[in-house]
């Protein structure tokens, strides 16, 4: 799996646990909708670090937090 589909895959498991939708998440972090669509939807071949940082503002978490799932386990990742 590359790295921003770990990443769409993890943002995808946080808005559901949350009931959060894509418009909610823009509204609380201040990230546009389209940025957020466009991570959901892998289309971006890297997603800037400062973009996860505020999405996780507006999910109420760390990047720790975010970063602390299986999905980010090197085993799971291509090189």
């Amino acid at each position: 799996m590359q790295l921003n589909e770990a990443v769409s895959k993890r943002l995808t498991e946080l808005l559901s646990e949350r009931n959060m939708t894509q418009y909610q998440l823009f509204m609380k972090s201040g990230v546009p909708k389209s940025t957020i669509g466009n991570v959901i939807n892998c289309s971006y071949e890297s997603v800037k670090l400062r973009i996860v940082h505020e999405m996780c503002q507006g999910l109420g978490i760390t990047l720790c937090d975010f970063f602390q799932s299986p999905l980010f386990d090197d085993y799971h990742l291509d090189p």
